[in-house]
């Protein structure tokens, strides 16, 4: 329950869009527990773990465990030049994401990665030279939105018009340190990419979604590190201010600094604000009321609501990804909006003005 949202992986109800051995997958690079909650979410919509790999056998091991059908790959060049596995999922060190994408394209798969998917401009940049030469798919995992039943129901809630036309929204994204379960890489700047790039990718991914907004500028950012001297790479805080192409407006902070009394691993809230009404999400916990997630607040002309959105929503991005890559449709995500967060939050990080640390 006090953990540190490493390894967050929500399962659902299987809601399977193909049959078994349809759409083939692999997973590589299991450096995050992210990648647990990525193969459920394909497993659960139909597809076959056929592979996994890893450098560390201990991972592997955990892995299998998992998922007892999966078999383990010699090499990645053994998944990779595998003619059936049509997807790689994977979740390596930040700084290797984007290497290992272009990697997969070139080897004609789509891939799938654990935010964030990048950690320079340069990588984004190799990336979307790869996607328009190879046709293939650079799908990521922005699972705070994907991932969270009432995130997802907060974005149907707008397309029905809820609460009008969207014009703010605030993210809030803490989560716990537990700085000694942590690997030597995620307090080096350079292989972690800092905290905007990292755990601030999901707030601007839910901006342009929820605002509907195709580009937007970084107005100011900022970083620190308050509370973790010891660490001196680290940045424990971030925030951000971002304004919409279309006139929405966005401010969202991020940190490290979740206290341990919290009966789970981040208080991570969201607000959108229409012309019409606001919503609020408490993702995963309401505190001092609900040790569960999900709840949904709606406020609108017709009233108050609270939802409890666990078990009724569901994760359709899974499936919807699955028939994208076999029907080459862009249902689930558009590649442009997936990289347009990523670069949103690099800008973000490139910019941040150093408060404190």
């Amino acid at each position: 329950m006090k953990g540190d949202g490493m390894n967050y992986a929500p399962q659902g109800r299987p809601s399977p869009v193909v049959k078994p051995g349809e759409f083939v997958f692999a997973a590589m690079d299991l450096e995050h527990g992210h990648i647990y909650g990525m193969c459920n979410g394909l497993i659960e919509a139909g597809g076959t773990l056929k592979w996994v790999y890893d450098d560390d056998p201990a991972k592997v091991e955990r892995f299998v465990k998992t998922y007892p059908g999966v078999k383990v790959a010699p090499s990645a060049d053994a998944i990779l030049q595998d003619p059936e596995v049509m997807l790689v999922a994977a979740a390596g060190v930040t700084c290797e994401r984007g290497p290992l994408g272009v990697k997969v394209m070139r080897h004609g798969k789509d891939y799938f990665v654990d935010k964030a998917p990048f950690t320079t401009l340069e990588q984004l940049e190799e990336a979307r030279r790869t996607c328009a030469e190879t046709g293939r798919k650079y799908a990521v995992y922005y699972s705070e939105r994907l991932h969270v039943e009432s995130a997802v129901h907060a974005g149907d809630l707008i397309e029905s018009s809820a609460i009008g036309r969207v014009v703010q929204v605030l993210g809030l994204g803490p989560h716990r340190l537990n700085a000694a379960s942590r690997p030597k890489w995620f307090f080096e700047r350079e292989k972690y990419g800092g905290i905007l790039c990292d755990i601030g990718s999901h707030q601007v991914e839910q901006f342009l979604f929820y605002a509907g907004c195709k580009d937007a500028k970084v107005l100011h950012s900022k970083v620190g590190n308050y509370r973790n001297p010891e660490y001196p790479e680290l940045e424990d805080f971030g925030d951000a201010t971002l304004l919409g192409d279309n006139g929405a407006t966005n401010y969202f902070r991020v940190d490290w600094l979740t206290p341990d009394g919290l009966g789970t691993w981040g208080d991570g809230r969201t607000v959108i604000l229409g012309t019409d009404g606001y919503i609020e999400l408490r993702k995963y916990i309401d505190i001092a009321r609900s040790p569960e997630g999900g709840h949904l607040y709606l406020v609108n002309g017709e009233g108050e609501f609270y939802m409890d959105c666990r078990g009724k929503v569901g994760y359709p991005y899974f499936g919807r990804l699955i028939l994208d890559c076999l029907n080459r449709t862009e249902h689930a995500m558009t590649q442009a909006h997936a990289f347009k967060a990523a670069e949103l939050c690099l800008i973000a990080q490139a910019q941040a003005e150093r408060v404190y640390g």
